[in-house]
């Protein structure tokens, strides 16, 4: 089944965020391998593709996972939690329609 993951960056994480983003990337990279990766992606603190030293807000994931147990085990073991970016993350199953 798919899953919306959003993650809520704490205020001022930029710093943090582009460090651990390697790592971060590594796992969407297997994710998006094994063919489970609908779409991931940041979401700018203000109205514009790169939002420079303002940031972002938050990390949107769509992804394939066995079950809700198993996408928040993914989720929690993610480097932007541990590096302390997330401020908190949501999961939600996600039907795609379109």
């Amino acid at each position: 089944m798919r899953y919306v993951i959003i993650g809520r960056d704490v205020p001022n994480s930029l710093a943090q965020r582009l460090a651990a983003r390697p790592d971060h990337l590594a796992r969407l990279t297997a994710l998006r391998d094994a063919g489970r990766l609908v779409m991931a992606g940041p979401c700018p603190a203000i109205d514009a593709a790169d939002p420079g030293p303002a940031g972002f807000s938050g990390s949107v994931i769509v992804a394939d996972f066995d079950s809700l147990e198993a996408a928040r085990a993914w989720a929690d073991a993610d480097p932007y939690v541990a590096a302390g970016v997330y401020a908190s993350v949501e999961i939600l199953p996600f039907k795609q329609v379109f």
